[in-house]
């Protein structure tokens, strides 16, 4: 399907599965709250989660948003991108109160991938693209994967290729007086940020949901997942990391990159599911870097589940 016959979806509340450069999105217009809510529907996604509206860039966010300096210099750096900052939602804002679960700040970005950028000008307003699989479960990075979790539930499928990062944007909070929080590692590195504008602080309440991907249970296959094992229980899928896996397994990256490992994620947790192993063991993997967002997904697909 054409970019237009998507946006033409859009306009008229319909949902589309689009790509961007870190994962398949389902996208509506941010701000028709019924189309916000279809969205909540067709993912199973709780309310109080909220979503990222995706902006064409620095100048669309600021009519949503009031920006800290700080702000304006990673938007500056890192847009288009995989970073999204959250801030102070301006009153006047015309993005879905829904899309925001209440709070009274707002996530954008600003999505590097060619083919959301061309749907962001043929729409021309903020569009939520919470990543297009169902709630909890692997994103997808693959139209296929996507269409799979969610193809019944839309009425334009976009296919981009795979996902070129493969991993969901860093979130990075900053308020009015320019305090800025690490709320989700990302596919930017937390030093990346850092060397910018100065450390980053923690949230002060880790169970808080202000941002997409703070639920303690979340990216998780069907299998149960075990962390750091280098030698895996007998009948468990392995997912090797800096060396090949052995039979029934994959690895992320047989030589030990991150860059590699993080494309990979989420591809071989879905194909490691689709085995039917009930167990999935994952390798250790170093946790600076990328691998500080490889490890915090990991982390949330091994969380008990509700």
């Amino acid at each position: 399907m054409s970019v237009e016959a998507a946006a033409e979806a859009l306009r008229t509340g319909g949902l589309v599965i689009m790509p961007t450069e870190t994962v398949y999105g389902l996208a509506c217009d941010a701000t028709n709250p019924k189309a916000v809510a279809r969205v909540y529907e067709a993912k199973g996604r709780p309310q109080l989660n909220p979503l990222i509206a995706h902006v064409s860039g620095l100048a669309q966010a600021e009519e949503h948003a009031i920006f800290h300096e700080k702000a304006h210099k990673l938007a500056l750096q890192f847009w288009p991108g995989p970073l999204t900052i959250v801030a102070p939602r301006r009153a006047e804002s015309s993005v879905s109160e829904l899309a925001c679960a209440g709070l009274t700040t707002i996530a954008l970005r600003a999505p590097s991938h060619p083919v959301a950028r061309q749907l962001l000008a043929a729409f021309g307003k903020p569009i939520t693209a919470p990543s297009a699989n169902r709630s909890g479960h692997v994103s997808a990075t693959t139209a296929e994967h996507a269409a799979a979790d969610l193809g019944h539930a839309v009425d334009v499928v976009l296919d981009g290729g795979a996902s070129p990062v493969g991993l969901e944007s860093t979130i990075v909070a900053i308020d009015t007086e320019g305090t800025a929080t690490l709320l989700r590692p990302g596919a930017i590195p937390r030093a990346d940020i850092e060397a910018l504008i100065g450390p980053l602080a923690t949230p002060s309440d880790p169970k808080r949901v202000t941002a997409p991907g703070m639920l303690e249970s979340h990216y998780a296959p069907r299998a149960r997942v075990l962390l750091d094992v280098t030698t895996p229980p007998p009948g468990a899928a392995y997912l090797a990391f800096g060396a090949p896996a052995p039979a029934g397994g994959l690895t992320l990256s047989a030589s030990g990159d991150l860059v590699e490992a993080a494309a990979n994620l989420y591809a071989h947790l879905r194909a490691l599911d689709a085995s039917g192993a009930e167990t999935i063991a994952v390798a250790p993997i170093p946790a600076h870097g990328l691998g500080e967002a490889i490890t915090d997904r990991l982390r949330r697909a091994a969380a008990p589940r509700g």
